[in-house]
């Protein structure tokens, strides 16, 4: 869900924006694409992706999110994603987890914008520690600190933080060395083709000694062939997300049991 930067002014009636989910006057849904511990054949996670009422692109929902929007639709998605993720019967699915991107730049204080969140997970008797927050790589990010202190604040909480994209954006290693979430995606860019392309090989091979030393898992992101799937197991990772496995579906849990 990458955003232009907009300067996060920590005053009160912020906080309060972030608390009411009223006021959007667009509509959104969310399509589910299942991550898969391909060692294993089992669910790891869905991400939920934001879309369309009627299912259409996530660019032409975001298009609408603006300075004046952004906190009650980072809010709003949060809890949208929850609600239907527990409908659809996610919960029943042994340790599956639900991803949810955020915007860093849409939060105020981590632990007063994390209210709605709260609420939401246990009305839909969500577990939290099934929850899994992404925030991508390409989201211009000029407060890391302020980053750093959301991700502490949510693994207190018990969600599972990860960083989307990581290959593709503005500051690459550097983000990694302010903070290190639990999870790495990796992107498609890095993975494409990567059983037949020494160089994006022997860059993700430096990745994952690099998330050994740190204690970080690596999934992988856009795999859509055979080849890459196998490629990437033999560099030793195990989670996995892309068309070879499962399309997004709008309000529906692809692969569900």
């Amino acid at each position: 869900m990458t955003q232009t930067f907009f300067p996060h002014p920590f005053e009160p009636t912020g906080c309060a924006q972030c608390r009411n989910l009223e006021g959007l006057d667009f509509q959104f849904t969310m399509a589910f694409q299942p991550i898969l511990d391909v060692s294993t054949g089992k669910l790891y996670a869905y991400e939920a992706l934001v879309r369309g009422p009627n299912g259409e692109s996530a660019a032409s929902v975001l298009g609408k999110v603006n300075d004046g929007n952004r906190y009650r639709f980072d809010q709003a998605c949060r809890v949208k994603a929850i609600e239907l993720a527990a409908g659809l019967g996610l919960v029943g699915i042994p340790d599956c987890k639900l991803s949810i991107n955020f915007l860093p730049n849409a939060v105020y204080r981590a632990e007063t914008c994390i209210r709605a969140t709260l609420e939401a997970a246990e009305a839909s008797s969500f577990p939290l520690d099934r929850l899994m927050f992404e925030v991508t790589e390409g989201e211009r990010v000029e407060d890391p600190e302020h980053l750093k202190s959301i991700f502490k604040a949510y693994e207190r909480q018990g969600f599972t933080t990860a960083i989307d994209d990581f290959g593709s954006g503005y500051s690459g290693l550097n983000l990694l060395a302010t903070f290190q979430p639990q999870v790495l995606k990796l992107d498609m860019a890095l993975t494409r083709s990567i059983d037949s392309d020494p160089v994006r090989e022997a860059i993700v091979a430096g990745i994952v000694l690099v998330a050994q030393r740190l204690g970080i898992t690596l999934l992988a992101e856009g795999v859509e062939t055979a080849g890459e799937r196998d490629a990437l197991l033999g560099l030793g990772i195990r989670l996995m997300q892309g068309y070879l496995f499962a399309r997004p579906q709008v309000e529906c849990l692809p692969l569900m049991p």
